[in-house]
């Protein structure tokens, strides 16, 4: 075998033993810093009963907020994406990347920044 080829399989080997070490939760901040870096241009859609209120479109990740000590989660979750205005499903003129986040808890609120600045 070239040298090269055998240096990848020991690198591949490694790797997967390492990761097979790890804590679920490592691996799912692994797994997450992995997304993070490549990307998932996702789509989050918030209704009010059956109807379409709000959506926003290319959020590459959403975040759990963590409390200032870092002990513990805080009860929303947050992200950055396009805000269609139109609901049209498309990125138009004129709409921009804002920072939005939502509650964990039953009352329905989603917070996010005006895109009007």
């Amino acid at each position: 075998m070239k040298k090269s080829l055998m240096f990848m399989i020991v690198v591949t080997i490694v790797t997967l033993l390492s990761f097979s070490g790890c804590t679920q939760e490592t691996q799912n901040k692994l797994g997450r810093a992995i997304q993070n870096w490549t990307g998932t241009n996702g789509v989050l859609e918030v209704y009010a009963g059956d109807k379409l209120v709000r959506r926003f479109m290319k959020i590459d990740k959403l975040s759990t907020a963590v409390s200032t000590d870092g002990d513990a989660n805080r009860p929303y979750r947050y992200g950055y994406g396009v805000l269609d205005l139109n609901l049209n499903d498309q990125v138009d003129a004129g709409e921009k990347r804002v920072y939005f986040e939502f509650s964990d808890y039953s009352t329905s609120y989603i917070f996010y920044e005006s895109p009007q600045k």
